[in-house]
């Protein structure tokens, strides 16, 4: 039997405050509730509203009886010199006893350098003072294992927890306010992995609203929304992958990058089943790279993951976050880098999510001018507010820290540079110089991008940027926005609109084919093929291609090697690496049946030789952001419809490549070259293994002579018909002695 303790007389707080306690609108219940020195020994006081008994249980079986003060609040005094370890024992009326700890009797789990941090705007590891952790508090009576939540919420008057833990009503486990920070924290014990909570939030106004945790590291499979503990208990077999990381220089290595939508590549994987299938996959293929379409989790599936509500959780639809740990992981240990779509542009409006969060605009800036997208009906990121700010540069670093992502394709740049991005002349709010420029996205970029770098040697940030901005893959000390790569989209527009063009016509638009070289190192490029560009109406790759069904199996593969072969870093939507005819639909899977047919499977067959050719060549990478690695041989034959140039390594190694967008073969075409002596016809995409005619220069030619087009030899070659050659010096290159070429001499073809 317990041993009762003499109780003493303790003080009673103000009656308005126990109310408050008793319906969880109270910004400090830890005052209140649990265990507090008071003069002569120490008061007890815990929140149980249906018991008709309760004792605080000591060590040595001693107890203390608590009185029943009013709305469910109990209370009893100990005459001891400091507060004890206890649990609560309640007798309820049907005779059940229940033995519990007190949330309210253990002190605050967020450090005060964390919250000064916070306060900063400069806590660069955010998940691991906010959102929910498991965690175990030593304890004299057997520790404590529960979990800490904190959460921010300035404008609250009150936040309290609710979940499967307490059937939804939070009022037993309100929060305590951690002074100016806006931070809200408690430790309930009892409770861990798998639980589901939300907060409720009392806002200024006085109305309650149920919200998701914002740094919540897993969520429950939509449609539902409940945030979700988790723990990882993922063990890492990556370290050789990140070793030569942190040593590459992405700007100088091969990378060809496969875009995928997770749940349409194969519907019915998930993180886990895809890791065999892709990893075979990609492999065969030769990519260097995967990129995901993003994962982070979000409310509606069409949205494709770009309206993002869970910044911290990957998506549940395909498993927990330690099953996402593991495919990054196999991945990693295959050879294969991870780039994952990162989307801090903007957020939807849910009401259970980030939106109005504590009542008021808190993570969208309030002016609708700056705050709302009225393109997309989203609300835009404040980002001239720090711990917004904080929010989000954090965020980058959890996805590459916690997940091992290589890189983070940035999505739609242009929206936050710009103030007057889609809105007419009266809906924008111009900046304090009267300007358009979105002066705090600039500075949130800059500090995104130097702390990432600075933290993680050898990953990529990459920027889909679509206008002319200067100096987005500029280094941010001398201004620019601090990205590693900027995705091509002038060249991705300019070359899908000539290759469109039947070819007869093709001859008037030429300069859409050369005009990217005018500004190719403006900026470190990702020349992008992606899943915008075959979608809503657009059409697939293939369908692009004018003429018969040959003629655009023939279109597209010297597309291919033309895009292979020009200067930057490559990336292509899946699908397109076969041919697939239909337009794609996150819906469905791919029309894998497709590549049973010869004529596309041969498709698959010339992107692993550019892959491979590719990855064996440093010409065609090592120098892709640098003049030195290209040199136009003749970029100026329209009549023809073909481009002619050479690529070089540091050590000037050079590849030659032609490409034929006329629909007829040019012979005997007189080709420039650096080099005298054979060459090898490397990569013909006329070839028959890759299902064309067959029309080509029977794997070698000979360079000498007279000098052509700037070049001290040429060679006479046959150029099949929408088709593309690449030529390598056989053995080590002989020294040129440049010869001037002939006044007039031309490559010899005969127009379309």
């Amino acid at each position: 039997m317990a041993k009762k303790t003499t109780a003493m007389i303790a003080p009673t707080p103000d009656a308005h405050d126990l109310w408050k306690v008793s319906v969880g609108s109270h910004h400090d219940p830890h005052s209140i509730l649990g265990a507090h020195e008071v003069p002569g020994g120490v008061v007890f006081r815990t929140f149980k509203p249906l018991a008709r008994q309760v004792f605080v249980q000591l060590s040595g079986g001693l107890e203390v009886e608590l009185q029943h003060l009013q709305h469910g609040i109990w209370q009893g005094a100990l005459a001891t010199k400091s507060v004890p370890d206890y649990r609560i024992r309640a007798t309820y009326d049907n005779d059940a006893q229940w033995l519990v700890d007190d949330p309210y009797h253990y002190p605050p789990t967020i450090s005060e350098f964390d919250l000064h941090l916070i306060r900063e705007g400069r806590h660069e590891e955010l998940w691991q003072a906010l959102g929910s952790h498991v965690h175990t508090v030593q304890s004299a009576l057997g520790d404590a294992v529960g979990v800490r939540f904190a959460v921010w919420a300035p404008n609250a008057q009150a936040v309290r927890v609710v979940g499967d833990f307490n059937h939804w009503n939070g009022v037993a486990h309100s929060m305590r306010a951690m002074g100016a920070s806006g931070i809200w924290e408690i430790f309930i014990p009892g409770i861990g992995v798998g639980t589901k909570y939300k907060y409720d939030i009392l806002s200024r106004e006085g109305h309650w609203a149920t919200k998701i945790d914002p740094l919540a590291r897993a969520t429950e499979v939509p449609p539902a929304t409940a945030s979700v503990v988790v723990a990882s208990n993922h063990k890492w077999a990556d370290a050789k992958w990140l070793t030569a990381r942190a040593e590459r220089d992405p700007l100088k290595a091969p990378m060809s990058i496969y875009e995928l939508h997770l749940g349409s590549w194969r519907p019915g994987l998930n993180y886990r089943t895809i890791a065999d299938e892709l990893i075979e996959y990609v492999n065969y293929l030769g990519f260097t790279h995967v990129e995901f379409m993003p994962l982070a989790e979000h409310p509606y599936a069409p949205s494709w993951g770009y309206q993002v509500t869970g910044y911290y959780a990957p998506t549940s639809r395909f498993g927990s976050p330690d099953d996402f740990k593991y495919l990054i992981d196999r991945l990693h240990q295959a050879g294969i880098g991870v780039i994952l779509d990162w989307v801090p542009a903007h957020f939807p409006k849910d009401e259970w999510a980030l939106a109005r969060f504590d009542g008021r605009p808190l993570y969208e800036h309030e002016d609708p001018r700056r705050g709302e997208h009225p393109d997309w009906g989203t609300y835009i990121f404040d980002f001239g507010r720090t711990e917004v700010r904080n929010f989000l540069v954090a965020n980058a670093l959890y996805w590459i820290e916690e997940f091992h992502i290589d890189g983070l394709r940035v999505d739609a740049v242009a929206s936050m540079l710009y103030l007057d991005y889609s809105r007419k002349a009266d809906e924008w709010l111009p900046n304090q110089y009267g300007g358009r420029e979105n002066l705090d996205a600039i500075a949130f970029m800059q500090e995104t991008n130097a702390t990432v770098y600075k933290r993680n040697p050898g990953v990529m940030m990459i920027a889909e940027e679509s206008t002319s901005w200067g100096g987005v893959s500029a280094p941010t000390d001398g201004g620019g926005l601090g990205f590693g790569f900027k995705w091509n989209m002038g060249w991705m527009h300019d070359t899908l609109e000539y290759i469109q063009k039947n070819p007869m016509y093709r001859r008037y638009h030429h300069g859409e084919l050369t005009f990217s070289m005018l500004y190719a190192y403006n900026e470190n490029f990702v020349l992008p093929i992606s899943h915008d560009e075959v979608v809503h109406g657009k059409g697939s790759l293939l369908a692009k291609m004018p003429g018969d069904r040959w003629q655009q199996l023939a279109n597209l593969r010297a597309f291919l090697a033309y895009m292979w072969a020009h200067p930057g870093k490559q990336l292509l939507f899946m699908g397109s690496e076969f041919g697939q005819l239909s337009e794609w639909s996150s819906e469905r899977g791919l029309d894998w049946w497709i590549t049973e047919q010869p004529s596309h499977s041969a498709i698959q067959s010339l992107v692993v030789a550019l892959n491979r050719l590719y990855t064996e060549n440093p010409a065609l990478f090592e120098l892709d952001h640098s003049p030195e690695g290209f040199t136009w041989i003749d970029g100026g034959n329209a009549g023809a419809n073909t481009v002619s140039f050479l690529r070089h390594d540091s050590a000037g190694n050079p590849i030659a490549v032609v490409v034929n967008f006329a629909g007829n073969p040019h012979h005997d075409f007189w080709l420039g070259l650096p080099v005298e002596g054979q060459w090898q016809e490397v990569l013909n995409t006329d070839a028959t293994e890759f299902g064309g005619s067959g029309v080509g220069n029977g794997g070698f030619v000979t360079a000498g002579g007279e000098g052509a087009q700037g070049q001290p030899f040429h060679a006479q070659i046959t150029v099949p018909p929408l088709g593309a050659v690449w030529l390598k010096p056989v053995g080590a290159p002989k020294t040129a002695v440049k010869k001037k070429a002939p006044a007039k001499k031309k490559a010899e073809a005969k127009d379309n």
